[in-house]
């Protein structure tokens, strides 16, 4: 029995088909991780500015505990809510009506 042997013509065919679907699957592969990196740098950006805003609020809110815990918020709170004043001190009212 002989075996017919084919000239070789269907092994560049054959390769150059694998190496052309290759080269798809890869240009697709590359066209998604671009679009992940776009979105992750997008988040990146947004959490950045997120982080800022909480540091600022963060020193706001110890600037203002500072301040609750002075004398100056204790004197201002006894004077506007509560109504007392030093016994040195004259208050001025206007009349309701002028």
């Amino acid at each position: 029995m002989k075996v017919r042997r084919r000239n070789g013509r269907g092994r560049p065919l054959g390769i150059t088909a694998i190496v052309i679907v290759f080269i798809a699957v890869m240009t697709v592969q590359i066209y998604r991780m671009k679009q992940k990196d776009e979105e992750y740098m997008a988040r990146e950006e947004e959490l950045m500015r997120a982080y800022e805003e909480e540091t600022q609020r963060s020193s706001e809110l110890e600037e203002l505990e500072s301040y609750m815990s002075s004398a100056a918020y204790i004197e201002d709170v006894a004077k506007s809510r509560l109504g007392l004043v030093y016994d040195n001190e004259i208050i001025f009212k206007e009349r309701e009506g002028e």
